[in-house]
Parts: structure tokens; sequence; C-alpha cells
């Protein structure tokens, strides 16, 4: 079977809530490595144990860490219960499912996470600005589209399960 990982851009939002939720349902399947790629800002690694990850990323973080307040405080990232239920409930279609932790630029971090994991997809999420906006703030997913060495879909913010 293909070893294929499948990569998700989560910032704890409601949109990379949708796009985590999606991936679930919609791609993810049994043996795959399902990877929570997270981007904190360049100033949380200033101190500490993060100095270590700070060019490379984190270490993977399995799962079951996910919802340790001492685990994730060590990374400065505080998970929100629904994406923690989100990636628990990958786990029943026998995903294996990671966070790893890049700290700088969205665009330049998610970009590294699919080259050097290497990613086989990557699900990110769409905050759905308008023109204005995205010209203005800029767009991590149209980035990423235009800039990516493998499949990326866009899932919008709206995305609902259909069992809800």
């Amino acid at each position: 079977m293909e070893d294929r990982r499948v990569g998700v851009a989560v910032d704890f939002s409601p949109g990379s809530r949708a796009a985590l939720k999606w991936a679930v349902e919609n791609v993810a399947r049994k043996g795959d490595h399902l990877i929570l790629v997270v981007v904190r800002p360049e100033e949380y690694y200033e101190q500490g144990e993060m100095q270590l990850w700070g060019v490379t990323g984190s270490p993977l973080i399995p799962v079951k860490d996910f919802s340790d307040p001492n685990v994730m405080k060590k990374y400065g990232v505080n998970p929100d219960a629904e994406t923690i239920n989100i990636a628990n409930g990958a786990t029943q279609k026998e995903v294996t499912v990671v966070m790893k932790i890049y700290w700088g630029d969205a665009r330049e971090k998610i970009l590294e996470a699919i080259d050097k994991t290497p990613l086989s997809f990557l699900v990110i999420g769409s905050r759905g600005l308008g023109k204005i906006q995205r010209v203005i703030m800029g767009s991590v997913s149209i980035h990423i589209v235009n800039n990516a060495s493998c499949p990326v879909t866009v899932v919008k913010s709206h995305y609902e399960s259909h069992d809800n």
C-alpha cells in the first residue's frame, strides 16, 4: 500500500477546522499519515526548547499529545477541543495523525513542509476574504496553490459535514 502523507494546514481557526474535517472525511484513508502543519510567528520560539526546532520545525507530535496542555505549552500551541476531536476521529479510520510545528512566515513554512516531509497532498482552509482584502492582506492559500510541489485543495470555511 502506498505511504500517503496528507498535510492539513492548521491554525485552529474555523477555516482550518473545516479543512481538517474535509480532509478526514474525503481524503484520509486507512494507512495514511495525516500531518497537521502548524505555523507560529517567529517570536514564539525565542525561548527554551523551541530554539532547537526553529529551523527544522518540531519533531512529529502524536495525536495523543494534542490534548496534553503541558506538552503543547512547550511548543507554544493551544489546540482547541474541536480540532482535537476531529484529529482523534481520524484515528478511528486507522489513520496515523501527527502534528508538525514550524516558526516563521506561514507561506514559506507550509511550502517547506510540503517539500521536506514530503507531503503527497495538502488541504488548506480559506478565510473567504474578498478580492480587495486578499490584495491588501495577501492570501496564504493562493500563494500555496501557486507554488506548491504537490496537489492542494482549498476548503471554504463554511464547509459542513453531511452528518450534521
